[in-house]
C-alpha cells in the first residue's frame, strides 16, 4: 500500500512514518518545514520527502492519506485530498487500527514530561528483555528511533491531548485505549484549541474514561487538575506519586542526579544518571509504575533508568566550544522552562547560565503565557529572547519586568552577536525552541569558535 503523509516532519507523524514502513507499505510524505532531526530519521528510512503541500505531490493517487492535525481547510493539499475522493484518516486513528490494536498500550499523558517519560519507559522495557514497541515524539538516544514496531505485545506510546486531524476535533489520546496510562501533570496549554484549563480536563477524563477496570492510571498525588480529573469518575485502579504519594523519591544529589526510589514505605533501590532536575524525577517514578504494572521489578526498573540517556533535544549538549557548552532543549511552556533551568542550575552550580529562548509554540505566539516568562529564567544569569517582527504581541514589554539581565532581539545575527560578547569558558547556553530556531545552534557554534 502507498501511503503519503501530510506534515510528515511533525515528530509524531514522521513517527508514524517509521512504523508504516516496518509494517511494509511504501511511505512518502510532504511538509512546509523539512528540518532535522526528523528529516534526518527518515531520509536515512528511505522515506522519501517533498517541500511543501503541491497537490502534484499527491499524483498518481496514494492508496490512503494520513492528514497531520497541523493541516487545515484552505491547504492546497487538503482541498485536493477533498476534492478527489481520496481515502484519508488522522495520524491517531490510523495508529489505532493498524499498530496498536490488541497490544497492550502504555501511555504517557500530561502537559510536560510526555517524551521524556515515555522514552524513559520504552527503555526501561528494553532493558528488562521485553522488546516493546512504541512511538515517541522525540528521538530517545538509547534506540536513535521514534518508533518502532517492537516483537511484543507491549507498545509505549507519547500520548498527547492535542486535537487530531481538522475533522477529528478529538484529543489524540482518546484513540489509543492505553491499559496503562500515566498522567504527569496538567496546565493550561495549546491555547490555540482549548478555551481554558477545565476544557482540557474534560480531555483528560476521556482519556480516563477508556482504561480498562483491570488496567492502572499513575499520577501524582499534589497535582490538583489531575484529582480534580479522577474525581469526575474513575473505574481503574490508581497508583500515585511524588509529595504524599505511593511512590516518593528522596534525592541524594540536590541537582536529581541520584535519588532513593520508596514504593509503599519500601525502599526499593538508587537511580544514579545523567539527567537532572525535579521533573525528571517525577518522570522516573510514574514510569518505575508503569513498569511494574507489566511484570518489572523496581530493582529492575532502577537499573534501566540509571542507564537512561534522555532524548534528543531535551537538554541535549550539541557543542562544546572555547569551553563554553551549548544545549539544545525543546522547553516552550514557562513551568518547562523554569523546571529545566533549575536542574541546570543545580548541577553546575556558580557557573554562568544564558538561556535563549524563541516564543514558538502556538500558545506562545497567541500570547498566553506571557504573564510567567520574566519569571520562568531566574536561575538564568542572562536570558536573550528571540522576537520575530510577526510574533503579535509585545515580548519586551512581557519581559520587562525580569530581576535576569534581558535582551529582547529580532534576529538570529543579534542573539549570537550577545552571546559571544558575554560568554567566557565554563558558561552553559541554553537554546530552548519547539522549532529549529533558524539552526541557531551550529551558527552560534561557529560563531564562538571564531
Amino acid at each position: 500500500m502507498h501511503i503519503h503523509i501530510l506534515g510528515i516532519c511533525g515528530t509524531f507523524m514522521g513517527s508514524l512514518a517509521v512504523l508504516a514502513k516496518e509494517l511494509g507499505h511504501r511511505v512518502t510524505g510532504s511538509d512546509a518545514n523539512v528540518y532535522p532531526p526528523m528529516s534526518t530519521q527518515l531520509e536515512a528510512q528511505g522515506i522519501e520527502l517533498m517541500q511543501g503541500y503541491d497537490p502534484a505531490h499527491l499524483q498518481p493517487a496514494p492508496d490512503l492519506v494520513v492528514v497531520g492535525n497541523a493541516l487545515s481547510r484552505g491547504n492546497p493539499a487538503v482541498e485536493y485530498v477533498l476534492n478527489q475522493g481520496l481515502p484519508y484518516e488522522s495520524g491517531p486513528q490510523w495508529l489505532a487500527d493498524h499498530v496498536l490494536q490488541g497490544r497492550w498500550v502504555l501511555a504517557a499523558a500530561g502537559t510536560h514530561g510526555k517524551t521524556t517519560t515515555s522514552s524513559m519507559l520504552a527503555w526501561v522495557l528494553e532493558h528488562a528483555g521485553m522488546s516493546p514497541g512504541f512511538l515517541i515524539g522525540g528521538v530517545p538516544q538509547n534506540f536513535g528511533v521514534s518508533a518502532r514496531l517492537g516483537g511484543t505485545p507491549f507498545f509505549v506510546v507519547e500520548a498527547d491531548e492535542y486535537d487530531s486531524a481538522f475533522f477529528d476535533k478529538r484529543s489524540k489520546f482518546v484513540h489509543y485505549r492505553p491499559r496503562t496510562a500515566i498522567l504527569n501533570n496538567l496546565e493550561f496549554d495549546h491555547a490555540d484549541i482549548f478555551p481554558d484549563l477545565a476544557a482540557i480536563e474534560r480531555q483528560f477524563h476521556h482519556l480516563v474514561r477508556t482504561v480498562p477496570g483491570e488496567g492502572l492510571i499513575i499520577h501524582p498525588q499534589a497535582e490538583e487538575a489531575l484529582v480534580r480529573v479522577i474525581k469526575m469518575g474513575c473505574w481503574t485502579p490508581v497508583q500515585t506519586t511524588g509529595d504524599g504519594g505511593q511512590w516518593q523519591a528522596r534525592l541524594l544529589s540536590e541537582d536529581g542526579s541520584r535519588f532513593e526510589v520508596v514504593f509503599d514505605g519500601k525502599v526499593e533501590g538508587v537511580v544514579e544518571w545523567e539527567l537532572t532536575g525535579q521533573h525528571n524525577v517525577a518522570n522516573a517514578l510514574a514510569c518505575l509504575a508503569a513498569a511494574r504494572h507489566v511484570g518489572v521489578v523496581p530493582e529492575l526498573g532502577i537499573a534501566g533508568l540509571s542507564s537512561f540517556k534522555s532524548v534528543k533535544r531535551r537538554m541535549e549538549k550539541v557543542a562544546e566550544v572555547q569551553g563554553v557548552t551549548l544545549y539544545d532543549d525543546f522547553a516552550h511552556h514557562p513551568t518547562a522552562i523554569a523546571t529545566t533551568l533549575d536542574g541546570l542550575r543545580k548541577r553546575v552550580g556558580a557557573a554562568q547560565v544564558i538561556a535563549v529562548i524563541e516564543p514558538r509554540s502556538n500558545s506562545m505566539k497567541l500570547g498566553a503565557h506571557r504573564d510567567g516568562l520574566a519569571d520562568s529564567v531566574v536561575q538564568a544569569d542572562r536570558v536573550f529572547w528571540y522576537a520575530p517582527s510577526n510574533l503579535g504581541w509585545d515580548l519586551a514589554a512581557s519581559v520587562a519586568g525580569s530581576t535576569v539581565p534581558t535582551e529582547v532581539c529580532d534576529s538570529l545575527e543579534a542573539i549570537i552577536e550577545g552571546v559571544k560578547a558575554v560568554a567566557a569558558p565554563g558558561t552553559q547556553v541554553v537554546i530552548m525552541s519547539n522549532g529549529g530556531f533558524g539552526g541557531l545552534h551550529g551558527k552560534l557554534a561557529a560563531a564562538l569558535d571564531n
